[in-house]
């Protein structure tokens, strides 16, 4: 790979460099088969089950099994190589969403085959978070690392918004089973592509062996001595429970009570489409305290849950699904490119496995708990409860100099 510090480029510069490719090609196959997941998981379990309460279960179990080995997937992508625990960590979730279409199609799917299998892809998730993540720095030269970012961050949200649509287009056609089989399939061609992805050895690992805890004491001491990720970080623990707890179960719930299915897939690929444009935006522009920029465009996250909430109707919700998705671009690369210019390569896995479990720690009880108190108090003001705890996040986080304050080099 030639990195040249001073290479001049426009947005596509990074598609220059074969790893990096690699890289943007695989981690779009992943969110591809993320994105199926997102839909036909959820109308499986209702296709079975027929129960909200099964449904967060079965989804809030995925990411409880994600939130308690993200650490350890950290200590792993800085030993190992990331690009091997990408191939496994994607042939692993094939394994297990490939024995959950089975299991729908040939008709012993149960609540406790589902819960089983989202143990199983939780870990696969919990792998390939950290390692991936960190790779992009590995890949392009630090002149390209903001239009790289936001090329993979496109990537990724092509992959979601395909995968949704494709998703709901089989459930609906053909039945969950199948959409998940595609899944299965998807994940599969992910780890065929990590397999072309070629670093220099030891790129980006630790230098020498310690044990696994003094590995996590030392991710932890970056992320502590720098008030900026935490503040964030805590930020995002409301925000993605709220958000998860909207997209994966009361958002599914609402849709097959009111408007469908298809429209649900719709609304969800929207927000994506949202993303993807913001992404290209981003690539090109960001002010020089992108970060608090981002922090602050997050609370618009709450205007699609105050619309379904309300019951507003699918223009607003529509438009407010892509607002969201365009602000909520502009934090994620300002997110990474930070992470990635201050954090120091070697712990760079380890720091985004306490940003992933500090971020994710919540999305288990968002999940689980949204159907439980939406059948005391109504999904209507459940919904709309959440809108305001995203705005009230957000404003704690912009409360901080060092979020405020911290500029892009």
């Amino acid at each position: 790979m030639n990195l040249l510090p001073d290479e001049r480029f426009s947005i596509t510069a990074p598609l220059r460099h074969p790893a990096f490719r690699a890289l943007a090609a695989g981690r779009a196959l992943m969110y591809f088969g993320n994105g199926v997941a997102t839909v036909a998981l959820a109308f499986a379990v209702l296709d079975v089950t027929g129960s909200l309460i099964h449904l967060g279960l079965v989804v809030g179990t995925r990411s409880l099994a994600n939130v308690a080995l993200l650490l350890f997937g950290g200590v792993l992508a800085d030993r190992f190589p990331r690009d091997l625990i990408l191939r496994g960590g994607c042939a692993l979730a094939a394994l297990s969403q490939g024995t959950l279409a089975a299991s729908v199609l040939l008709g012993f799917a149960s609540l406790p085959v589902m819960i089983a299998l989202s143990l199983v892809n939780g870990a696969a998730a919990a792998a390939n978070l950290p390692a991936a993540a960190a790779l992009t720095p590995q890949t392009v030269p630090s002149s390209l690392l903001r239009p790289a970012n936001a090329l993979v961050r496109i990537g990724v949200h092509i992959g979601m918004f395909v995968g949704m649509s494709a998703a709901a287009g089989l459930a609906g056609v053909l039945g969950s089973g199948w959409a998940l089989a595609v899944n299965a399939l998807v994940f599969a061609l992910a780890a065929l592509s990590f397999l072309l992805l070629r670093l220099p050895p030891g790129a980006g690992r630790a230098a020498g062996r310690t044990d696994v805890l003094r590995d996590l004491r030392d991710g932890w001491g970056e992320v502590a001595s720098r008030p900026w990720v935490w503040i964030v970080v805590l930020q995002f623990m409301v925000i993605n429970a709220t958000w998860s707890g909207t997209v994966a179960v009361l958002g599914p719930a609402v849709a097959d009570a009111s408007f469908g299915r298809a429209t649900w897939g719709l609304v969800v690929a929207t927000n994506s489409i949202g993303m993807l444009l913001g992404g290209v935006l981003a690539a090109r522009w960001q002010p020089r305290r992108a970060l608090c920029f981002g922090v602050a465009l997050a609370a618009l996250d709450a205007v699609p849950m105050a619309v379904l909430g309300t019951g507003t109707g699918i223009p607003f919700l529509l438009a407010s699904m892509f607002v969201a998705g365009v602000a909520m671009e502009q934090f994620g690369v300002a997110w990474e490119v930070a992470m990635q210019q201050n954090i120091p390569p070697d712990r760079l896995s380890r720091v985004y496995s306490y940003d992933g479990l500090g971020s994710f720690i919540a999305m288990p009880l968002g999940e689980v708990a949204v159907g439980p108190i939406a059948a005391v108090a109504g999904p209507g003001s459940t919904l709309v409860g959440m809108a305001v705890l995203t705005v009230l996040a957000t404003g704690g986080a912009l409360a901080s100099s060092s979020v405020r304050q911290l500029k892009r080099l």
